[in-house]
């Protein structure tokens, strides 16, 4: 399996000014004003790594993109589970055959069961199409809670911007690279999922 983010966030979703006001609250620092563009920049590096320590944890994308999924083989011929949620929408299947030519599946022939935890590609007949030996199926998907900032669950929004102020604030953060902050933890604990069963999603809290 092979999963690729095809776009990135929209330009100007980064919170920088939310979290350099933040700063400013909770630390006292003077960043140097809105117009520091070095500044900027690091805070957006932060936001960004704050953004996928997030998502990583729980398997949830913040920020809207696309993402294409490769697989050898399906792992389940009746419904294949997306590896990321929530799925918005499903924009293409292809099938390619060993020499690397693809042909894509008709939209007729699949849907997509939308989940909180665990989003699948299911046939709309029996099964999914069969995957030729020595080639792929390829699953081009777009995921996100919102392309704005604003529209991400609160408690998501705050974790990453406490999670952006202790990087910044830490900028080593040697030696708690694998820990997150109480708080962090705290905040994104429901939205976590237990993979069981090869990798079966189950719910920590919210569905």
């Amino acid at each position: 399996m092979m999963l690729v983010e095809v776009t990135a966030p929209a330009a100007g979703a980064l919170p920088v000014a939310v979290l350099r006001d933040h700063l400013r609250l909770g630390t006292g620092f003077d960043l140097g004003g809105a117009d520091d563009g070095a500044e900027t920049a690091a805070l957006a590096g932060f936001l960004r790594a704050a953004v996928a320590t997030v998502e990583a944890r729980t398997g949830k994308v913040l920020l809207a993109r696309r993402f294409r999924l490769r697989l050898e083989e399906w792992r389940d011929p009746e419904g294949q589970p997306l590896p990321l949620a929530p799925v918005e929408a499903v924009e293409a299947v292809g099938i390619a055959d060993a020499a690397g030519a693809a042909v894509p599946v008709d939209p007729a022939a699949w849907r997509l069961v939308p989940d909180m935890q665990r989003p699948v590609l299911a046939p709309v007949g029996t099964f999914l199409p069969a995957v030729p030996s020595g080639g792929f199926a390829e699953i081009t998907f777009r995921a996100g809670f919102a392309a704005e900032w604003a529209g991400l669950p609160a408690d998501l929004a705050q974790a990453v911007l406490l999670l952006a102020a202790r990087y910044h604030e830490d900028r080593s953060f040697e030696g708690s690279a694998g820990a997150l902050p109480f708080g962090v933890s705290a905040l994104i604990e429901r939205w976590r999922s237990v993979r069981v069963l090869g990798g079966r999603g189950q719910s920590r809290g919210r569905a």
